[in-house]
């Protein structure tokens, strides 16, 4: 863990190679101790359907949700939280300065118990 899931509008897609964006994402996350390496996924899904603002179709968004394992210290969560806020808005610079976008980001703890893990990604490292 942590799992990144990142929404966008479709209009976004002309403008911003998603799939350099998770790269940018996992490369920053990998930077931060908090997060192992081996638990760290990426995925971006795109909104067909969405509603913006005052419905202008000139509208996007990129939302970030940040999925983890309880645990760790708040101010250990919030810088986490501020350095990939702070890669997706470097990598998004172009975009937030030509067009109409909402970049927002959540993190939040995933109860242990209730969340059962297997995988063998550690043992092919």
């Amino acid at each position: 863990m942590p799992h990144f899931i990142i929404e966008y509008s479709a209009n976004l897609e002309d403008a911003v190679d998603m799939s350099e964006f998770c790269e940018a994402i996992r490369k920053a996350a990998a930077e931060i101790e908090a997060f192992p390496m081996p638990g760290i996924r990426v995925r971006a899904f795109r909104a067909e359907h969405y509603a913006i603002a005052d419905g202008d179709a000139k509208h996007g968004f990129v939302d970030i949700s940040i999925r983890l394992r309880e645990g760790r210290p708040q101010d250990v969560k919030e810088a986490a939280a501020k350095t990939v806020f702070e890669a997706a808005k470097v990598f998004l610079a172009p975009v937030l300065a030509t067009r109409s976008l909402a970049l927002s980001l959540e993190m939040r703890d995933i109860d242990a118990s209730l969340s059962p893990k297997t995988g063998t990604i550690r043992d092919h490292l």
